[in-house]
């Protein structure tokens, strides 16, 4: 609470200062800067206010927002850069009711999606002290508890999803989720975040490849479920990407004298010696990760930043040995390489290659086959490739 009232006073003086000129100072722009800062200030060319991030036409509560506000926040912390802290704020505090309540947000339909731009709420809680932002993680915090689940316990991905689980759930849910125990719960149900990773560990894993595939459905009901192990038929990299953040971030925040820390410790270190058999010779890896012989495959961003992050992490808390750090030196570099662009004009750089979307059932029906995955549109931008790059070109610079 002391902290965010000095950040208050401080805001107050910054204002007098700025109050005749410009209240949001432009972005520099300078390419000798960090890939990290220059990526950030990119993103606020792109889009002047947060809540416009992946060219949203208006404010939502959204996966995205809080995955790219999440990385800024990251580079606030190291930079102090108020501008940044300005940035994400004025997001949180655009949707963020003074009750609590979160505009646009819909509890009862149960998506885990949702939980994700949770994470930030910690972080302004702490540096504003204004009551609303841990009022809004109580809310999330409540969705788990009512949450659907499998017979095994694992939350469905959404409501509409029922009975499934995807690797970009544990993303969404679990880091939130230890977090908000280990500052503002009950210890004991750790194990209950440690169940989700479990669960994975035990029912979405292809013996033959040693990683998990991109959902898996309990019931077995879904077309694309496989009728005696309810797998989705593919390795996605990104859903891959998604669970390696999920690792990395839980390991981040659970004690490491809990029990089962050292199990999740070495699941993590497993999986991402099993993603290096497929790391392609420039550094990145492919939309369908092992299945890179066929033609109409191709490298892509997201899910190469998001493993070069984890990789990155995992050797900055020790949980990975340092050698592992060229990994993902090598998987950026190959992002740099072949997947980012500088506008000559601005120094504006874009990061190519992103695959916009990918999932599972639905309305029009996504089948999981090497098709669909191939049919889903490329662009540049996108959120989900953004963010991950801010993390990896953060974690590489320290």
């Amino acid at each position: 609470m002391l902290k965010g009232i000095l950040r208050a006073v401080s805001v107050m003086a910054c204002t007098l200062v700025v109050s005749t000129t410009s209240a949001q100072p432009q972005p520099s722009l300078d390419n000798t800067q960090p890939w990290s800062i220059r990526m950030v200030e990119s993103e606020m060319v792109r889009f002047p206010q947060a809540w416009q991030i992946d060219w949203d036409k208006t404010p939502q509560w959204d996966y995205v927002h809080g995955l790219n506000l999440l990385a800024i926040t990251e580079v606030y912390n190291d930079t102090k850069d108020e501008r940044l802290f300005n940035y994400v704020e004025g997001y949180y505090d655009m949707l963020v009711n003074d009750d609590g309540s979160i505009k646009t947000y819909d509890i009862n339909k149960f998506n885990i999606d949702m939980v994700n731009p949770g994470k930030v709420l910690f972080f302004l809680y702490e540096e504003t002290g204004n009551a609303k932002y841990k009022k809004a993680a109580d809310l999330l915090r409540s969705q788990l508890t009512a949450h659907p689940r499998t017979p095994q316990g694992g939350f469905w991905h959404k409501k509409r999803y029922p009975n499934q689980m995807w690797l970009d759930g544990l993303y969404m849910g679990a880091p939130f989720y230890a977090q908000y125990i280990v500052q503002y719960g009950d210890m004991s149900e750790l194990d209950d975040v440690f169940l989700q990773f479990e669960l994975i560990e035990e029912n979405l894993y292809d013996t033959q490849t040693g990683l998990p595939r991109h959902g898996w459905d309990a019931s077995k009901a879904q077309k694309w479920a496989d009728q005696e192990t309810g797998l989705s038929a593919h390795h996605w990299s990104r859903s891959l990407g998604w669970y390696a953040m999920a690792m990395v971030d839980v390991l981040d925040v659970v004690p490491s004298q809990h029990p089962k820390t050292a199990w999740l410790t070495e699941r993590f270190h497993r999986f991402i010696d099993a993603t290096l058999a497929y790391q392609h010779s420039s550094g990145a890896w492919y939309q369908i990760t092992d299945l890179g012989d066929r033609k109409e495959n191709y490298l892509e961003a997201s899910g190469t930043a998001m493993l070069a992050y984890a990789i990155a992490k995992g050797v900055n808390l020790k949980l990975l040995p340092v050698d592992y750090r060229q990994h993902a030196e090598k998987a950026f570099a190959g992002i740099i390489d072949n997947m980012i662009s500088v506008d000559p004009q601005t120094n504006v750089i874009s990061l190519e290659k992103v695959c916009a979307v990918a999932g599972l059932g639905g309305n029009p029906y996504r089948d999981g086959s090497f098709n669909y995955y191939m049919s889903e549109p490329i662009r540049a931008n996108d959120a989900k490739g953004v963010g991950p790059f801010i993390l990896a070109a953060h974690y590489l610079n320290k």
